[in-house]
């Protein structure tokens, strides 16, 4: 404790000290003190950017050398067969089918009309994610063989541009509308859009008749043989019903279900 000699002595030490510390505060000159140093702050590192997931092409339409124009079929001595569905209809059913046939181990290939795709295009990423193919049904699934050139034509080249928008290709196969087998000029017209073949089927599910599960299991089996392409259909119950009781008896025949290209390849 300090001590002075006497009050006034007392009264001068206790103002220059409270001047002392109020000219610290404000500055000699009485205003605000200046600032000391400021550190900035240590830089964070930047995040690495995360690549984007690539988006994987649709593989595009390819020549079969000794395989028709139109393909019905493929090789009998192989113990495979090519499910193949007409895209369209209700979005859930589809998924559903592609469920079921990913649940044991197949692969189909889709043949999608290009309205559906226009209404549904999410669809054409899920059938390719599920490893399955895509291809081309026409744009509005017209009876395309009675089609004016310019028409008919046109039918394949919109549903095809869709494709490309969608997957980048124009699909891999090209299946007429309303017909198991194109005409002439619509084969023509299918080479001259970029499809070397058109795919046509050899067993006719007729599951767009609503018969029943049973019947077109029945159906199916009842025809089918190695190298078979089946007909079959998106947005029918009875699909969804019938593709696990089917892949189990083809199992049982020790016939493999699997993509149309893999079908006459390998």
């Amino acid at each position: 404790m300090l001590c002075y000699p006497d009050r006034r002595t007392a009264l001068r030490a206790t103002a220059a000290v409270a001047a002392g510390a109020l000219t610290a505060a404000c500055g000699a000159d009485g205003g605000p003190a200046a600032p000391g140093p400021v550190r900035p702050a240590p830089a964070r590192p930047a995040e690495p950017a995360r690549p984007a997931k690539p988006v994987q092409a649709a593989p595009a339409p390819r020549r079969f050398p000794g395989q028709p124009v139109e393909i019905g079929h493929g090789p009998r001595e192989r113990a495979k067969v090519a499910l193949t569905f007409h895209g369209n209809g209700d979005p859930a059913i589809a998924r559903a089918v592609l469920a079921a046939a990913e649940k044991a181990g197949a692969r189909v290939t889709v043949l999608a009309i290009g309205s559906w795709l226009d209404a549904h295009p999410a669809m054409a990423r899920r059938i390719l994610d599920g490893g399955h193919e895509l291809g081309n049904h026409t744009q509005r699934h017209l009876a395309i063989n009675d089609l004016p050139e310019a028409e008919a034509y046109a039918e394949i080249t919109h549903c095809a541009q869709r494709l490309k928008r969608l997957t980048g290709s124009i699909g891999t196969w090209f299946r007429p509308s309303q017909t198991q087998y194109a005409s002439p000029l619509v084969r023509e017209l299918a080479q001259r859009a970029g499809y070397p073949h058109v795919l046509s089927y050899d067993v006719d599910s007729l599951d767009f008749t609503s018969p029943g599960a049973a019947a077109v299991i029945r159906t199916v089996t009842g025809t089918i043989q190695g190298g078979s392409v089946v007909s079959l259909h998106f947005g029918y119950a009875d699909t969804v019903d019938a593709m696990p009781p089917l892949l189990e008896e083809l199992a049982r025949r020790e016939l493999r279900a699997v993509t149309t290209t893999e079908l006459l390849t390998s």
